[in-house]
């Protein structure tokens, strides 16, 4: 009988997450929820300006991996999570009968605020969370080695802003469930705002643009800094450096922002990432496997 409320529900959750990523795909969703497309839009406005306003001109329009970042690009946003939800639906079934509901975790319940308050600190709290999750990729050895996939970037790009390990999104959608649950345990109905601020942030900070925000800086992540995030040499001592996700603020409150310069030429990767496999399928599997 369990087995069977099991299957029931890991099947549910796989055909409707299939169901609303096809719709999507055909505009049958409201405009403001359609992922798949929203993403398509914001990364084609980011490439035309990457285009338009090159920082590194001598890269090619076509930068090297360009259409393995677009593979990951749709594989993890879309791919990978029709894949799973089956697992998140049977997990939101054994936390209800163990009693813990999405408000049973509530420090501040965020409900009676006005909505744009809502939402800041809904996009404040998530980015501290994946700012955090960055940092313990980085900190530790069995969390770097599925992150140097993110790294292995040679040129950067707004698509290199999802290419990453599947396993990512094994730590990061926990955490950020807990961050939601903190504050409420929901999203607020407009919440695909900050998702969508936060892809065009991600996009903008890994794309061949130079931008700095100005005085703002200290606040908004972007490109010259994250480069330097990718930067093959670090500060002696350091595992990483400039972890924000769409926020800066965090590098410099945690004192980890470090940036020397901002040509723009600094060679990016890391010592060994001649190691890591070309090709998107030898990627996938990547840490599980004994490196030669």
């Amino acid at each position: 009988m369990i087995i069977e409320k099991y299957s029931s529900v890991f099947i549910e959750a796989f055909m409707n997450n299939i169901q609303w990523t096809w719709k999507s795909i055909l505009f049958e969703v409201p405009w403001y929820l359609n992922y798949f497309w929203g993403l398509t839009l914001i990364s084609l406005l980011v490439w035309g300006l990457e285009i338009a306003f090159p920082w590194r001109k001598h890269q090619s329009i076509f930068r090297k991996d360009f259409w393995l970042d677009a593979i990951y690009m749709y594989f993890n946003f879309f791919l990978f999570a029709i894949a799973i939800s089956g697992f998140y639906g049977i997990l939101g079934v054994g936390f209800e009968q163990l009693g813990i509901s999405a408000k049973s975790l509530t420090l501040l319940d965020i409900s009676t605020f006005p909505m744009w308050v809502q939402l800041l600190i809904f996009f404040i709290l998530l980015d501290f969370v994946q700012w955090f999750t960055h940092v313990l990729l980085h900190k530790f050895p069995v969390l770097w080695r599925f992150h140097k996939i993110h790294h292995s970037v040679k040129e950067m790009g707004f698509a290199a802003h999802l290419r990453y390990h599947w396993m990512e999104n094994i730590l990061y959608k926990p955490l950020k469930t807990l961050g939601v649950m903190l504050i409420g345990g929901f999203e607020p109905e407009q919440a695909f705002i900050v998702h969508f601020i936060a892809i065009a942030i991600g996009h903008f900070n890994h794309a061949n643009i130079k931008i700095t925000w100005g005085p703002l800086k200290y606040i908004l992540n972007n490109p010259v800094m994250h480069l330097y995030h990718h930067a093959y040499e670090l500060p002696k001592g350091a595992f990483g450096v400039n972890f924000g996700i769409s926020l800066s603020i965090w590098d410099y409150l945690f004192k980890t922002n470090y940036i020397p310069e901002d040509s723009g030429t600094v060679t990016i990767g890391f010592p060994g990432d001649e190691k890591i496999p070309k090709s998107f399928f030898k990627q996938i599997i990547h840490g599980f496997v004994k490196q030669k």
